[in-house]
């Protein structure tokens, strides 16, 4: 009969890792083997193993409070990682649902979004069609109980792992809505998150995709909305990848397909291991390889985000519009350890068509201050596209029609931030049954009269940028012994400036409304209608489809800089 330490080092050697080996042999007895004639990187590992796991016993034995191991390895493992690179992370079997959800979209719950606002735990966005929207719960209710633990001074994350749990197990949820105490009984269900929120036409030409995830089905969800689209009329398509952080790279590949012929390479990875080393080509017949496509990105459009809107404008298949991507371009995969532990690590390297990288941080460099540093200017590579457009390499995906970033004044912010606007949209629900559809609906001049009457007596207090500047300067001047000599001055200049709130509402007035406008829509119509009711106020969307309308300048913009006259 085995012993367990015997069970276990058979079972790491049908895994055939030396490491792994090494780790039962040091674990178990404290035995260190030396292969430093063979491989010193190999003896390397093996004795600073020892060390760890020496060190570990004796901190147990000998440190004056008790310690908790587990914890404290577990800190250790995530420190070592920390000097790699972000992606590459340790997954302890506990988090290890938590990890497939976001890798997948799926999971078993009650789907909804929970968050913190006002100091308490709340539904910030039931998914619709999915058992809390059904059941009745709405955006706003305060949740004070599920099943019999009071949750009220939990963390969300504590409240959203009571939510979920397997399909078809029933959970009760107590909620706090307006002055009444409300009871839910929930069935929860298998939750598959919609990659795409929401479709439609933005006129009679032009459909719009807005894509917020790369998780299963991804491909599929985009490709019934294509298809849709063009039923309705759509000659031209925007696709929306702003805040688009990736996910599997198979859905970005048959994303691609979707507008390409089948056999066009979308990516390769390239690592160390032969094993990583692989090139990915669409797969299936496109849905229209010919309509005139623009991509909407932002600086949090990132990995296989990158990767279509890489490709399509490596193939000048699309315009890209809007502002520089984020610049990951590492690919991870997920190894098994003991006990049902995983890491997820970094093993490649992505390579678009043209063969650009798109990362853009080089971790195995970093400055005075310890952080990784951007690949230097000097060390970028020049590519081309089908057509011979200029493309370069370490700096993300580079829009071929850059908008700046819309700014918002301090007094939205604070408005916002305070969830001023979002408690106002919970009354404001409260007492209207319904609203026009998100297209159409506006906050008018009654409705921010009566909101502005609403703020009265509430605190939303704020700093301008201009009143920013002068505190600086007055802090400068005290480190500088100026202060004494333009003290006059700034006061003056305080005085001048400073704000007045009332005046901020009036000036201000329009992109108050606007935010207004998206928090009541978002009670109606959920996250669909408050990206349907953004389209007519997007810079980005109105320069793509700006773009779109002109088909000579579109096809221009897909040749060469000497092409352009």
């Amino acid at each position: 009969m085995q012993t367990g330490k015997e069970q276990t080092v058979m079972m790491m050697k049908k895994r055939s890792s030396l490491i792994a080996i090494f780790l039962v042999l040091i674990v178990g007895g404290g035995v260190l083997v030396s292969f430093k004639g063979k491989n010193d990187k190999l003896f390397l590992i093996a004795k600073n193993l020892d060390i760890f796991a020496s060190l570990i016993r004796e901190l147990d034995s000998y440190y004056v409070d008790e310690i908790k191991p587990e914890e404290l390895v577990t800190v250790g493992i995530n420190a070592m990682l920390e000097e790699l690179d972000p992606y590459t992370t340790y997954i302890p079997e506990e988090e290890s649902e938590d990890f497939r959800t976001m890798t997948t979209g799926e999971y078993g719950g009650v789907g909804a979004m929970i968050g913190n606002r006002l100091g308490k735990n709340m539904i910030l966005m039931p998914y619709k069609g999915f058992p809390a929207e059904s059941s009745g719960l709405r955006i706003g209710d305060e949740l004070l109980q599920i099943d019999t633990v009071n949750v009220v001074d939990l963390v969300t994350s504590e409240i959203s792992e009571m939510l979920k749990g397997p399909a078809n197990t029933p959970v009760e949820v107590m909620v706090k809505r307006g002055e009444d105490t409300l009871s839910f009984d929930i069935m929860r269900k298998k939750i598959v998150i919609n990659n795409v929120p929401y479709y439609g036409m933005v006129n009679d030409h032009i459909g719009f995709i807005k894509l917020t995830d790369f998780t299963t089905n991804a491909g599929d969800d985009v490709r019934k909305a294509l298809v849709e689209l063009k039923e309705q009329g759509a000659d031209r398509l925007i696709l929306d990848l702003r805040d688009n952080p990736g996910g599997i790279l198979k859905e970005a590949v048959d994303i691609v397909s979707l507008f390409m012929p089948k056999g066009k390479e979308v990516v390769s990875t390239i690592g160390k291991l032969e094993n990583v080393n692989a090139e990915y080509k669409t797969n299936r017949s496109p849905v229209d390889k010919h309509i005139p496509l623009a991509i909407l990105v932002n600086e949090r459009s990132a990995s296989a985000s990158e990767i279509v809107s890489g490709a399509l404008q490596d193939y000048d298949r699309a315009v890209l519009v809007g502002r520089k991507t984020f610049g990951k371009g590492l690919v991870q995969s997920t190894i098994p350890l003991s006990y049902n532990a995983q890491v997820k690590v970094t093993t490649a390297k992505y390579y678009i068509p043209s063969g650009r990288c798109i990362q853009e941080i080089d971790y195995s460099k970093r400055g005075k201050d310890g952080r990784a540093v951007s690949v230097a200017d000097s060390l970028r590579h020049e590519f081309k596209t089908t057509n011979g457009r200029t493309v370069w390499d370490g700096e993300g995906i580079m829009p071929d029609e850059e908008v700046d970033a819309r700014t918002y004044a301090p007094i939205t912010y604070s408005l916002v931030a305070r969830s001023l606007v979002f408690e106002f949209a919970n009354e404001f629900y409260y007492e209207h049954d319904s609203i026009s559809s998100p297209r159409t609906f506006e906050v008018d001049d009654a409705l921010y009269d009566e909101f502005v009457s609403w703020l009265e007596g509430k605190e939303y207090d704020y700093v301008t940028r201009v009143e920013k500047t002068i505190e600086d300067l007055e802090e400068y001047a005290k480190e500088e012994k100026y202060f004494e000599d333009i003290k006059g001055e700034i006061d003056s200049l305080k005085k001048s400036v400073s704000h007045n709130k009332e005046q901020d509402l009036v000036t201000f007035k329009e992109e108050i409304k606007e935010a207004l406008e998206d928090e009541i829509i978002s009670r109606y119509y959920y996250e669909g209608g408050v990206v349907e009711a953004s389209l007519d106020q997007d810079k980005e969307v109105a320069k793509a489809v700006e773009i779109l309308s002109d088909e000579a300048h579109y096809h221009q913009m897909l040749q060469p800089a000497m092409a352009k006259k």
